[in-house]
């Protein structure tokens, strides 16, 4: 079976000799067991965990496996990862040694702690861009209104729609977004 027609971790899993498929399985248990909330596919060719993004991947070789927790995830673990060959976002296991499960189900709930607390940071400044009186406006342009104190329909009524162009961070694709909301208020753009 070609791996890259490969799409279940199951299927990729049955392409190793029977004592790598053992460890596989064994390295595929620990991440579930220890992210019971992660979903798994086939991502860049290898078993990928997903949870709030990519979490860990996993893979077999001729004379390792490879864990992939991304480099945060080696940078953390770096002393007890001094024995394998490592490098940024890699290590590799050999499988003529025991694999260390325990340091994997670790890495593993450092990089959902990780991964929780980027989803968490994301959801905040979302709210601000939700509130701000354009709705779906761009962050540059959203940032150019602000920076000359335009936070209301009134205020920008006050400008030409050529001088909101003149904004450094404004695109011509944010005219008809301001159109639309100086329209609903009963507005519109000063005459140049």
């Amino acid at each position: 079976m070609e791996k890259k027609n490969i799409t279940t971790i199951d299927a990729y899993i049955s392409t190793f000799p029977a004592a790598t498929q053992k460890l596989l399985k064994q390295v595929r248990q620990t991440i579930k067991k220890t992210a019971p909330d992660a979903t798994e596919k086939i991502a860049y060719g290898i078993p990928t965990f997903v949870y709030h993004g990519n979490l860990v991947h996993f893979g077999g070789y001729d004379h390792h496996i490879g864990f992939y927790p991304a480099s945060s995830g080696v940078a953390h673990f770096e002393k007890e990862l001094q024995h394998f060959h490592t490098s940024k976002g890699t290590i590799q296991f050999p499988l003529d040694e025991p694999i260390p499960l325990e340091l994997i189900a670790r890495i593993t709930a450092f990089r959902m702690k990780e991964n929780e607390e980027k989803q968490a940071k994301k959801k905040s400044p979302a709210k601000k861009t939700e509130s701000f009186f354009i709705p779906r406006i761009s962050n540059p342009a959203r940032r150019a209104l602000e920076s000359i104190g335009i936070n209301t329909p009134k205020k920008l009524a006050k400008y030409s729609e050529k001088e909101m162009l003149a904004l450094h961070g404004m695109g011509k694709a944010s005219l008809p977004l301001m159109r639309e909301t100086l329209l609903q208020h009963g507005l519109s753009f000063r005459e140049s």
